[in-house]
């Protein structure tokens, strides 16, 4: 049995975090394990608090998963503090985990912090040199590089700095740039690899940036190379935007069992 670990923030709502990630494990037929990093209070207005787990209990649930069930890839969400960040990429190491996708959690739709300014150095110097792939949307790109990135010459720049702090692989999303097309851009400090889709109009967007993250980690589980899995998550991300529906007064949730129901099944 393929196994997938998402370490993350708890969403209350379900539409993102680590509800999210193991509802993308699920449907992509892999197991999916988690570690709680943070607990939100949220819905699909946006996030009205969070409390963050002590770093040596995120320690102790790392060592619980990975000491017994293991994974086939491991994905990261929300941190929260630098403390959670050395305590989960010391443990990586410790575990000799290779397939990480890091999904660099800074802000929400919202506008709430999820990452402390000061975590960010630490994601960089000590966690990013262990990961396979890393995926910022546009905003956390920029914040990441000190880059205004208004076209697709500026995400190019911006996967080659990333890179630079050790990632194999750079995906920059995106999707919060205008325009009719959807492009998102892989690095791998050669070849830069572009994914394009038409652009959905769609209130369905809350969680998207885990549930790309979730399932390019469960491709990656089954022995999926990075681009493919990356064209694979993208195309499983719009298939369950397309499927969407509101669920509360705010941005709608993915439908991330799309492939196997019809809302009409009732």
């Amino acid at each position: 049995m393929y196994k997938a670990l998402t370490i993350a923030g708890s969403d209350s709502g379900g539409g993102a975090g680590l509800q999210a990630d193991l509802k993308t494990f699920a449907a992509l037929k892999v197991y999916g394990t988690s570690v709680v990093t943070s607990v939100t209070a949220q819905n699909t207005l946006g996030v009205q608090g969070s409390y963050d787990l002590p770093a040596d209990f995120v320690a102790r649930q790392l060592d619980s998963v990975l000491g017994d069930i293991g994974a086939d890839a491991v994905k990261t969400g929300m941190l929260a503090n630098a403390e959670i960040v050395s305590t989960v990429a010391a443990k990586l190491k410790e575990y000799g985990v290779t397939r990480l996708v890091v999904d660099p959690v800074m802000v929400a739709k919202s506008g709430h912090f999820l990452l402390t300014p000061e975590a960010r150095e630490v994601l960089k110097k000590e966690l990013f040199p262990l990961a396979l792939v890393v995926t910022p949307n546009i905003d956390e790109a920029e914040a990441l590089t000190g880059l205004s990135i208004q076209s697709e010459k500026d995400m190019v720049e911006a996967a080659r700095q990333i890179r630079e702090w050790g990632p194999k692989f750079v995906v920059v999303k995106g999707g919060h740039l205008a325009g009719e097309e959807a492009l998102d851009i892989l690095f791998d400090g050669k070849e830069v690899l572009r994914f394009s889709s038409p652009r959905l109009t769609t209130s369905s967007i809350h969680g998207t940036g885990c549930t790309f993250a979730a399932a390019i980690t469960a491709f990656l589980a089954r022995g999926w190379e990075v681009p493919e899995a990356v064209e694979k998550a993208k195309e499983y991300v719009r298939q369950a935007m397309l499927a969407g529906r509101p669920v509360g007064a705010g941005y709608g949730c993915l439908h991330h069992l799309a492939p196997y129901y019809s809302w009409e099944d009732n």
